[in-house]
């Protein structure tokens, strides 16, 4: 499938596109954190779930192209059942190659996902206080 750039996506970009696992939002979160880029319009929320310094569960809901929502999915995959300092390690280029790649154009989406995480978890942390 391509977009509007004519951009091409491999199959598991589209198969977390449309079937993200981990969309949605967890009410009462420990920690919530948000990323946009003005430039494409994108927009990320992320929902964390705390427990013994772990990531027990974490939501996504975002707002954007083809590759910032495959991207979120693949971050939360990612973060979900690591400590806090491993997920605060989770790097654009790892969200990227989980999904085998994304077209150049595209990789501002994967840093999107890193950057919420991050400020999810200065959240959480601040909130704990």
């Amino acid at each position: 499938m391509a977009d509007s750039l004519g951009g091409m996506y491999n199959s598991k970009v589209m198969k977390r596109f449309s079937k993200p696992k981990f969309a949605g939002e967890i009410k009462n979160a420990d920690g919530v954190g948000e990323a946009g880029n003005m430039r494409c319009g994108d927009v990320m929320r992320v929902y964390l779930k705390v427990k013994n310094n772990k990531i027990t569960d974490i939501r996504f809901k975002t707002f954007g192209c083809v590759a910032a929502i495959a991207a979120s999915d693949a971050m939360c995959q990612l973060a979900r059942g690591k400590t806090l300092s491993e997920a605060m390690k989770i790097t654009d280029k790892q969200i990227a190659d989980s999904l085998g790649g994304l077209p150049c154009i595209k990789l501002h989406c994967s840093v999107l996902g890193s950057n919420a995480l991050k400020k999810a978890i200065e959240n959480y942390k601040k909130n704990k206080k």
